[in-house]
C-alpha cells in the first residue's frame, strides 16, 4: 500500500535576524548533506525523514535562540567566565605547590600532577570532582549522552522528544558527532598554543623573551625542536651564493643562530645530566652581584618586600616598620599643616579635631615602637626616647618630630652587621635582584661584559654597513668632526622592534680633505655611551643631559621626531669646540661612537638596567612620600598597621584618621572563609569602585601572579597601585568598554560573523574540509616555545615594575603550563559549558543536576568520608 505523502512546509526563520538565519541555514544544509544524506539515500528515497529531521533541528534552534535573547550575558562574560578561569588556575597552582618540593625533578610527573589537580578540585568544590569525566572516555561519553538528552528535553517539542528512535538518534549525533570532537579540539594543548599565537599575532616576537624561555624551559624535547630548526636554517644560509654587501647580513644571521644553538645544547646537556641548578643559586655562587644601596631599597616596593622578609627573620622588623611609619606620618603631617595654613590665610577657624588627630597619631607611633610597653621595641638610646616623649607631651607635633630617631634607626640598619650587610649576603638578596631583572646568569655570558645580547656585536647588526671600518688612530686636535641626526625610523631585528637613528658624520683631516659617512645608532647605544663618558669624566654629569626614556608610544612618529631633536642637541654639545678644548681625551670616545661600525657596548643591558634603577630621575620607583601622597589609603592600612603582630595602635584611631583626613569608607571586617578553599569570586570585596568586571580582573591578577605569597604590606601596596593605575586610566570608562564589548560580541551582526567563519572553515567553498593530519612532535614543541615567547613578550614593563620581573615570568609560565595537560583542559571546558547552561536555563536546577552527574567519582566519596571522620574526632 502506498501512503499519500503530505507536503511539509519548512519555515526558514530561526533567530529572528536575517543576518544570522542565512548563513545558519547554509550550515544546516551542508550538515544534512554530508552527515545524513550520503548514507540515507542508500536506504530510501523517501525525503520526509530528512524534512522531519530538518524541522526538528530548526525547532531546537528557534527554542535556543528565543531563550538566549532573554538572558543578560554581561554577568556571565564579565564575572562568571573570569571567575571559572581564575578558580581553575587556583586549583592548578595548589596542585603544583603539592609537587613543588619533590627532589626528583627530572622524571615526568604528568600523572602525579593530574592526580594532585583533581584532589585539589574536590577540596575546593567539595561535592563535585570531574576526574572521571575528564580521564575516562567511556564515562565522558555517558556524561555527554545524559547532558544531550536533557538538552533535547528542554529544546524539542514534546512529540519529537517522546519518539525514542528520533531522540536516541539525535542524542548520538549531538554527543559523539558534535560535542565530543569539539571538546577534543578545545582541550588539545597544541590547538590552544596555536590559538595563543594567533591571538597575539599583532605583537612582534621579543628576542629577549625568546632567550628567557630557552633558559627557563625544563623540556629537552622543546630545546631539541628549536635546535633542529636552527640547524636547518644554518644549512640554508650557508648554501646561499652571496656577494657584496649582503654577506654582512648573512654573517649576522648565522652568528645569531649559532648562539641560539649553543644555548640549546648547553641547556639540554644540563637537563640530561641531572645537574640542573637553580639560576638564583648559580648567580649567588658566581659572586658578581649588583649592590643596591639601602636608601633605594627602602623606597622601592619590590626591593622593600625582600628586605622586610629578611628583617622579620632577623627579629628586627620593629626598626624597619618604625622607619616606614615615620615616613608616612611625616607626609601626612605636612599635608595637614599646609591645609591648616591655608585656612588661616583665608581667615577660617582652625579645627582643633585635625590637630588632635595628628597628635594622637604621633603618640600612637611613640607608644607602638618606643615606649616601655612596646613589644618589640625599637633599639635606640634612652636619652633620645625620653627627649621625644617630653616633646610630644608639651608641644604640638611637627612633621619632623621623629627625624632624629629615624636617622639613628637608618644608620643602625645600614651599618649593623646583622641587618643590611647580612642581607646583601643572603639568598633573599639574590631573589630580589631576580625580581628587579638585575641578575646575571653566568652560564649564558656570551661576552666579557655578561651582556645577554652577545650573539651580535651590536643592535645595528642587521643594518647594511657597506663602508670599510675607519681607522681611529688619528685623534689630534687638528681633526674636526661634525655630526647630526639626518633621519630616524623603526626597525625590526630578531623580532624586536626599536627606533634607529641615522647619523651623518663629516670629518676634516689634517691635509684639508673631507670625508662623509652615515652610521646607525639606537637609543640604548646613546644611553650606554652616555654612561661610559660620565663615568670617565664626572664633571660632564652636570653639563650633559640625555633625553629620558618613555615607556608608552615610544614608536610614535611625533615622539621620535622630538627625541631626534633632543639627541641632536646632545650631539652638538658634545662636538662643541669649547667642550673638546675642556676635555681633549673625550674625542676618542666620541669618534668611536660615530664611526661607521657596529658599536661595541661598554656597559651592557644589566648596567643600563642598574643605571635606570639607581637614577631617580629616570627610574620606575616611587619614593615613600610620593607613594603616600598618591595613595592615602596606604597610611591608615599600611603604615599604622604594618604587621598583625605589631598593631598596637587602635583600629578606631586608624578609622578616625581615614574618616577625618582622607574621607574614605571604613574598612570591612575580614571574612572567616579560608580564601584558598573557595571560589575566587567569593573574595570580592567592596572597598573598590563598584566596577564588577574590573574587580574580578584584579582577583584574576592576584591568582595568576600568586600575590598572596607576598607579605601583607607589599601586597596591599600592589593592590593600591593597581587600583590607582585603573583609576588613572579612567576605571569607569574601562568598565564601560568591557560591558560595551560584551554587547558588541553578542550583537546579531557579530553572531552572524561567527556562523560565517564556522561555515567557511568547516566547509570551504561549500565542500567539507578534510581532516587535518596530526602535526609531528617537533612542530608541536616549537609551537610551545613560540606560544610561551608570545605570552612573555606582551607583558608590559609597568607590570614588572609593580610586581617584579621574576614573579611576572613565573605567573605567565604557570598559565601556559596549565594548558599543557589535556585532561585538565577538559575540566575547564566542562566548567565553561556548565556555567553557560546554568546561565541559559536559570529556572532549571542545573547545579544540583551536575552534582548528581559528577557523583560517580570515587574521590568525592573519599573526601566526604574524610570530612565525616574528622567531624567525629572533634
Amino acid at each position: 500500500m502506498k501512503l499519500e505523502l503530505k507536503p511539509i512546509k519548512i519555515d526558514r526563520r530561526l533567530t529572528g535576524s536575517s543576518f544570522i538565519d542565512e548563513p545558519l541555514q547554509q550550515v544546516i544544509q551542508f550538515a544534512l548533506r554530508d552527515y545524513i544524506q550520503y548514507w540515507y539515500y542508500t536506504l530510501s528515497e523517501d525525503e520526509s525523514f530528512l524534512l522531519e529531521i530538518r524541522q526538528t533541528l530548526q525547532n531546537a534552534l528557534v527554542q535556543f535562540s528565543t531563550r538566549s535573547k532573554e538572558v543578560d550575558w554581561q554577568p556571565y562574560f564579565t564575572t562568571r567566565l573570569v571567575d571559572d578561569f581564575a578558580t581553575h588556575l587556583r586549583v592548578f597552582r595548589k596542585a603544583q605547590d603539592r609537587l613543588g618540593d619533590r627532589e626528583d625533578k627530572q622524571r615526568d610527573i604528568t600523572e602525579e600532577l593530574v592526580d594532585a589537580f583533581f584532589e585539589a578540585e574536590v577540596e575546593l568544590e567539595r561535592k563535585i570532582c570531574r576526574d572521571v569525566v575528564c580521564t575516562s572516555h567511556k564515562d565522558e561519553e555517558g556524561f555527554l549522552r545524559d547532558l544531550c538528552e536533557l538538552l533535547l528535553y528542554l529544546l524539542l517539542p514534546p512529540g519529537d522528544f517522546h519518539n525514542k528512535n528520533m531522540r536516541y538518534f539525535l542524542r548520538e549525533v549531538l554527543a559523539r558527532g558534535v560535542l565530543l570532537p569539539l571538546i577534543n579540539q578545545l582541550s588539545d594543548p597544541d590547538y590552544i598554543n596555536q590559538f595563543v599565537i594567533w591571538m597575539i599575532r599583532d605583537s612582534s616576537c621579543n628576542y629577549e623573551a625568546f632567550m628567557n624561555i630557552l633558559k627557563l624551559t625544563d623540556k629537552p624535547a622543546e630545546l631539541e625542536a628549536v635546535k633542529d630548526k636552527v640547524l636547518e636554517e644554518l644549512q640554508y644560509l650557508r648554501s646561499l651564493d652571496t656577494a657584496g654587501d649582503d654577506i654582512n647580513v648573512i654573517k649576522n644571521q648565522i652568528n645569531s643562530l649559532l648562539f641560539v644553538k649553543k644555548v640549546c645544547e648547553t641547556r639540554i646537556q644540563r637537563l640530561q645530566s641531572g645537574k640542573e641548578v637553580d639560576a638564583l643559586k648559580l648567580a649567588a655562587n658566581f659572586g658578581k652581584l649588583c649592590i643596591i644601596p639601602l636608601d633605594h631599597i627602602l623606597v622601592h616596593n619590590i626591593a622593600l618586600q625582600f628586605f622586610m622578609d629578611f628583617m622579620q627573620a632577623a627579629g628586627a622588623q620593629a626598626e624597619l616598620f618604625f622607619w616606614l611609619t615615620v615616613e608616612g606620618y611625616r607626609v601626612t603631617a605636612q599635608q595637614q599643616l599646609e591645609v591648616m595654613q591655608g585656612w588661616q590665610k583665608d581667615g577660617k577657624k582652625q579645627p582643633s579635631a585635625t590637630k588632635g588627630l595628628l597628635k594622637a597619631a604621633a603618640l600612637g607611633v611613640y607608644e607602638q615602637y618606643l615606649s616601655d610597653k612596646a613589644s618589640p621595641r625599637v633599639q635606640v638610646d634612652e636619652v633620645s626616647v625620653i627627649k621625644l616623649g617630653d616633646k610630644l607631651q608639651k608641644d604640638d607635633p611637627t612633621p619632623d618630630i621623629f627625624d632624629e630617631i629615624q636617622r639613628k634607626v637608618y644608620d643602625m640598619m645600614l651599618r649593623d652587621e646583622r641587618y643590611y650587610p647580612s642581607f646583601k649576603q643572603s639568598p633573599l638578596y639574590v631573589r630580589m635582584l631576580a625580581e628587579l631583572d638585575m641578575l646575571k646568569e653566568p652560564s649564558y655570558r656570551g661576552s666579557d661584559d655578561g651582556d645577554g645580547e652577545s650573539f651580535n656585536g651590536s643592535p645595528t647588526g642587521s643594518i647594511n654597513l657597506s663602508l670599510d671600518d675607519l681607522s681611529n688612530s688619528c685623534h689630534d686636535e687638528t681633526m674636526q668632526l661634525h655630526a647630526y641626526i639626518s633621519d630616524t625610523g623603526v626597525c625590526n631585528d630578531h623580532g624586536k622592534t626599536y627606533a634607529l637613528y641615522a647619523i651623518t658624520v663629516f670629518r676634516r683631516n689634517q691635509d684639508g680633505s673631507e670625508e662623509c659617512w652615515k652610521t646607525y645608532r639606537r637609543y640604548s647605544d646613546f644611553h650606554d655611551f652616555h654612561m661610559r663618558i660620565t663615568e670617565q669624566f664626572e664633571n660632564l654629569t652636570s653639563i650633559l643631559k640625555l633625553p629620558g626614556k618613555k615607556t608608552f608610544n615610544n614608536m610614535d612618529r611625533d615622539f621620535l621626531e622630538k627625541r631626534k631633536k633632543d639627541l641632536n642637541a646632545y650631539l652638538q654639545l658634545l662636538l662643541n669646540p669649547e667642550m673638546v678644548k675642556a676635555c681633549p681625551t673625550l674625542v676618542p670616545y666620541v669618534y668611536d661612537f660615530l664611526e661607521n661600525k657596529a658599536y661595541s657596548k661598554g656597559k651592557g643591558e644589566l648596567a643600563r638596567k642598574m643605571d635606570t634603577f639607581v637614577n631617580p630621575l629616570r627610574s620606575s620607583m616611587r619614593n615613600m612620600s610620593n607613594a603616600v601622597k598618591a595613595l592615602p589609603d596606604s597610611l591608615a592600612e599600611g603604615m599604622t598597621k604594618v604587621s598583625d603582630n605589631m598593631g598596637r595602635m587602635s583600629e578606631r584611631l586608624g578609622q578616625d584618621i581615614k574618616q577625618s583626613i582622607f574621607k574614605v569608607p571604613p574598612l570591612l571586617p575580614k571574612s572567616d572563609i579560608d580564601p584558598e578553599h573557595c571560589r575566587v569570586s567569593a573574595q570580592l570585596d567592596d572597598n573598590v569602585d563598584d566596577n564588577i568586571p574590573l574587580r574580578v580582573m584584579l582577583l584574576l591578577m592576584d591568582e595568576v601572579f600568586d600575590l598572596k605569597e607576598k607579605n601583607q604590606w607589599l601586597r596591599r601596596n600592589i593592590k593600591n597601585l593597581l587600583q590607582q593605575l585603573i583609576r588613572a586610566t579612567y576605571g569607569d570608562t574601562i568598565n564601560r568598554k568591557i560591558v560595551d564589548h560584551v554587547d558588541y560580541m553578542t550583537s546579531p551582526e557579530q553572531v552572524a560573523d561567527y556562523v560565517k567563519k564556522f561555515r567557511d572553515s568547516y566547509w570551504p567553498n561549500g565542500i567539507l574540509a578534510e581532516t587535518q593530519p596530526r602535526r609531528d612532535k617537533s612542530i608541536r614543541m616549537r609551537t610551545r616555545i613560540a606560544a610561551k615567547t608570545s605570552l612573555l613578550g606582551i607583558m608590559p614593563d609597568e607590570l614588572k615594575h609593580i610586581i617584579g620581573a621574576d614573579t611576572t615570568r613565573k605567573g605567565i609560565l604557570r598559565v601556559f603550563d596549565m594548558f599543557q595537560h589535556q585532561s585538565m583542559n577538559r575540566r575547564l571546558v566542562y566548567v565553561f559549558l556548565e556555567g553557560f547552561l546554568e546561565t541559559m536555563f536559570p529556572q532549571y536546577k542545573f547545579p544540583e543536576l551536575f552534582v548528581k552527574l559528577h557523583s560517580r567519582s570515587p574521590r568525592t566519596h573519599r573526601y566526604s568520608q574524610k570530612l565525616k571522620s574528622s567531624s567525629l574526632k572533634r
